[in-house]
């Protein structure tokens, strides 16, 4: 195991679930990158391929990943849209060539996806999965869920 140099002891969880979650985007970054895309495009095109959402609805689902700097997702729907991949007024929705740039970056995202998770069996992801979300569940405050509906297809 890890051990930090320091104190000698393994290092804490919020360690690597902030080292992972930059691993995660940044690997996902330098994947799409050659088509001028974000990990926030992706999750973009991927809520909207199956929910078709209104820019609210998307902010909502995809709330774990604004801040401040970014408080919607509104650029990259610009963008989309820009590309003619995105359409709709109020819901959004995939046109013919946002569905077709979809499948194939869900083609390239899922070997991206399965090196994440090499070596690891499906027992393991679930059970990670499990103790990540009751640990999110003691720290969430009365009268919050803490939960945001997951973005469809699972890892990253």
């Amino acid at each position: 195991m890890n051990t930090s140099g320091i104190t000698g002891q393994r290092r804490p969880i919020g360690y690597w679930i902030k080292h992972l979650h930059g691993l995660v985007e940044s690997s996902l970054d330098d994947l799409l990158a050659d088509q001028g895309l974000t990990r926030r495009h992706w999750q973009v095109l991927n809520v909207v391929a199956v929910d078709s959402p209104t820019l609210a609805g998307l902010d909502t689902t995809l709330a774990p990943f604004l801040d401040d700097r970014l408080p919607s997702l509104r650029p990259f729907v610009d963008d989309l849209r820009e590309r003619g991949w995105l359409e709709g007024a109020e819901r959004l929705s995939l046109t013919t060539a946002g569905i077709r740039a979809h499948e194939e970056l869900r083609r390239r995202v899922d070997i991206d996806r399965a090196r994440l998770t090499e070596g690891i069996s499906a027992e393991e992801y679930l059970a990670t999965i499990d103790v990540l979300t009751r640990m999110s569940a003691n720290l969430t405050k009365p009268g919050e869920t803490g939960e945001t509906r997951d973005p469809p297809s699972g890892p990253a």
